[in-house]
Formats: C-alpha cells, sequence, structure tokens
C-alpha cells in the first residue's frame, strides 16, 4: 500500500538584519536599544521553533513608498539630522545617530520585503524584527522612538503593489498608534484597530473611545482603550466580543499586525499587566482570523516592548501561538 505523503507546513518567515543594530540611542536610560532584538534573536535560536521559522533580509524602503506615508520635506529633514550628526529628532525621546536613517529604511522596507514573500506564497506567515519601530510616526513628525510609520507603509504597498484593497491593522501595543490612526482616519478600505492604554494615563495621549474616523473613513477605527492595570481577561474579552464581530464585517485581505510587547506586567513602559501567555493567544487567533480572511497574509512588524528577557519570551509565545495547528475551542479561550 502507498503511503499517504502529509503536507510539510510552511515556514513562518522571519525578517531580520544586523544593521538594526546600528540605530544608536545613545545609551544611558533609553529603553529603545539594540538589546531588545538581541535577546529576540538568542531565544528565538535556541527555541523548539527554531526548524519551522526561515530568516530572510528586509531591503530599504523605496522613495515612492515612503512619500506615499511622509512628506518629501519630512524624509529631507530626517536624513540631514542623522547624517550631520544631530542628537535627536523633533523630542529628545527620539535620539539617532549617523546610521539611523539607513537603518530606518530597513525597517520600512522590512513589511514591503515580507508581502512579496508572502504573495510568493512563501510562508504561512511573517514577523518583522525591526528597529527602530514605526507607529507614532507622523506624516512630518518623529514621536516616542518612531522616525518612519513601518506598518502604514506597508499598509499602502499592500495596496498599491499587490492590489490587495481591503487591509486591517491590529495594534496591540501598549501605546496607541496615532501615526497610523491618522494615516488613514480618511480612508474605508484600511481598518485601523488599536487596543492600548487609555490615554489619560498614557503617552502620546490619542485613542480616545470616541474617534471612529471620519468623512468616507468614518467607522473604519477603532480603539478600544483600557484602564491601568487590565490585563489577561480584558484583552481576551474584547478578542470574542469586539475584534472578531469587527473582522468578520469589514472581511479584510490581508491583516497587518502592529505588534508591540510593552503592555507586559514586566515592563514599566505601560500600567498594563499582561501575562506572557496572552502573547500565546493573540498567535493563535491571529492565525485563526489569516486562515478565514486572507490565509497567508499575516504580517507582524515588531513596535514596542523594553524589557529584553521578557520581550524575548513573549515574541516566542505570539510566534508558538501562530505556527499551532488551529483547534476547535480556540474560539471560545
Amino acid at each position: 500500500m502507498q503511503s499517504i505523503r502529509q503536507p510539510v507546513p510552511q515556514p513562518l518567515l522571519i525578517i531580520d538584519h544586523p544593521d538594526f543594530d546600528l540605530h544608536d540611542t545613545g545609551g544611558g536610560e533609553h529603553p529603545e536599544t539594540p538589546a531588545r532584538l538581541t535577546a529576540i534573536r538568542r531565544q528565538l535560536a535556541n527555541s523548539p521553533l527554531a526548524g519551522r521559522l526561515q530568516s530572510h533580509p528586509p531591503r530599504p524602503a523605496e522613495r515612492t513608498s515612503l512619500t506615499a506615508i511622509h512628506s518629501e520635506s519630512y524624509l529631507l529633514r530626517l536624513e540631514e539630522a542623522a547624517l550631520a550628526g544631530r542628537a535627536f529628532l523633533d523630542h529628545p525621546d527620539n535620539q539617532l545617530c549617523y546610521d539611523s536613517y539607513q537603518t530606518a529604511l530597513l525597517a520600512a522596507g522590512s513589511g514591503l520585503a515580507a508581502i512579496d514573500l508572502l504573495e510568493e506564497g512563501a510562508g504561512q506567515g511573517a514577523f518583522a524584527l525591526l528597529r527602530p519601530p514605526g507607529h507614532h510616526a507622523e506624516r512630518a513628525m518623529s514621536l516616542g522612538f518612531c522616525f518612519l510609520n513601518n506598518v502604514a507603509v506597508a499598509a499602502r504597498y499592500w495596496q498599491s503593489r499587490h492590489r490587495r484593497r481591503k487591509i486591517m491593522i491590529i495594534d496591540w501595543d501598549a501605546h496607541h498608534g496615532n501615526g497610523i490612526q491618522a494615516a488613514f482616519e480618511e480612508e474605508p478600505d484600511i481598518f485601523y484597530l488599536s487596543i492600548h492604554e487609555h490615554p489619560t494615563w498614557s503617552f502620546p495621549g490619542t485613542g480616545w473611545a470616541a474617534d471612529h474616523g471620519s468623512g468616507a473613513g468614518h467607522g473604519a477605527t477603532l480603539n478600544l482603550p483600557l484602564p491601568p492595570g487590565s490585563g489577561d481577561h480584558e484583552v481576551r474579552r474584547l478578542l470574542t466580543e469586539v475584534v472578531e464581530p469587527a473582522l468578520a464585517a469589514f472581511q479584510p485581505e490581508a491583516l497587518l499586525l502592529a505588534a508591540g510587547f510593552d503592555g507586559h506586567r514586566d515592563d514599566e513602559m505601560s500600567g498594563l499587566s499582561y501575562s506572557t501567555e496572552l502573547y500565546h493567544l493573540l498567535g493563535q487567533r491571529a492565525a485563526a482570523w489569516a486562515a478565514r480572511y486572507c490565509p497567508g497574509r499575516l504580517l507582524a512588524l515588531l513596535e514596542g516592548g523594553y524589557h529584553p528577557p521578557t520581550l524575548a519570551l513573549s515574541v516566542e509565545n505570539y510566534l508558538a501561538g501562530q505556527l499551532e495547528p488551529p483547534r476547535a475551542t480556540d474560539h471560545n479561550q
């Protein structure tokens, strides 16, 4: 009798590059450092998941992809600030160095490289280990350690290059992605959903529940702010009662995740109290959503997470959840 071959599971694509370490935020007390990625790389290299992860390099984002989100004058100002050796741009939080502009181009290009690979059918999903993060960057302003809005650039590229019209962005960073909301708040075909600490207590002071977008984009912005101390239970409830109905109503053609891990109880950058296990659940749910609405088109881009050991464990848990076979009970967890 001829044996039946089981299909080989597709890998999960990891986008990474050593040049991300060149972005120097000045050391000292700044929380956004190369140690973040070093910890993740070490964790994944020693993980049981290692054999199912496939590494790929990013490419620098093209100018046309950047100007779809940022103004030309801002890009010139960012480049000049780095090359001139300035210590920061727009605010002392936004530390940079000579190499920061080129590193930011690689970060913004990580999503583009991943999208091309996913559209070729190279993997079941992708995760970009990148820095600097991006979701606070606005059209002409850097903010909150962010210079180029990596998620927004990727969303627009998915539309323009691969004709995926309806893009769902889910942002679970502890801080609201003001830059993503600002980029798309008037557009009906890019849905931005954010779970974050309430703006009364949290940077950058945006992301109110009353914000629903404007003009043609009214209804395509959904903010779900949580009070300090909120943990796994509150997020689980939102996933089932709010996020999943929003996905069903929108029917996305691609799913983009602004994957921040600073809501963990050990991370001092927020007052939220998530466990490491919550990120495993988020990976499970994300995989299930992609399988249901947009198979093979699931991309997560790293945002926050500033306690390196916990960040590394949380990323591993997220990826483990995404790689698990779907279970009928996942929806009710």
